[in-house]
């Protein structure tokens, strides 16, 4: 096997377990699935940069040089994946105090989107 189709097949794999992640029906699987696809999209960014070896990272003379490009591009979209996942644990944590569940869609299974368990004290009464 070579080195491409492993990375490829590594990519593919974390890939379809984020997504798989991101179709769960609670909100912490969803946030694990949205860091999980976003690691990979890092590495194929990565990846589609070629890792040269014995090649400069400044243009000197003659000679193959390491494009910097995709190594900035993964750094900053690090920075950017750690503060946007923050942001949704919050959105999560939020949404887990307004609901009452931590749901994606906001009620419990089994349990019909007319009756709220949070705003009736854990009575469920039909809204109105």
């Amino acid at each position: 096997m070579s080195m491409e189709f492993l990375l490829a097949t590594g990519i593919g794999i974390v890939t379809a377990c984020g997504i798989y992640l991101m179709l769960r029906g609670r909100t912490f699987p969803v946030v694990l699935g949205l860091s999980l696809f976003g690691y990979a999209v890092n590495v194929f960014i990565f990846v589609m940069g070629r890792l040269w070896s014995n090649a400069q990272p400044i243009l000197v003379g003659d000679g193959p040089v390491a494009d910097p490009l995709p190594q900035a591009l993964v750094l900053t979209a690090i920075v950017i994946g750690f503060a946007t996942t923050g942001f949704v644990i919050e959105l999560a944590l939020r949404n887990r105090h307004e609901s009452g569940s931590d749901h994606v869609d906001g009620h419990e299974p089994g349990h019909a989107p007319g009756y709220s368990s949070a705003a009736s004290g854990g009575q469920n009464q039909e809204r109105s």
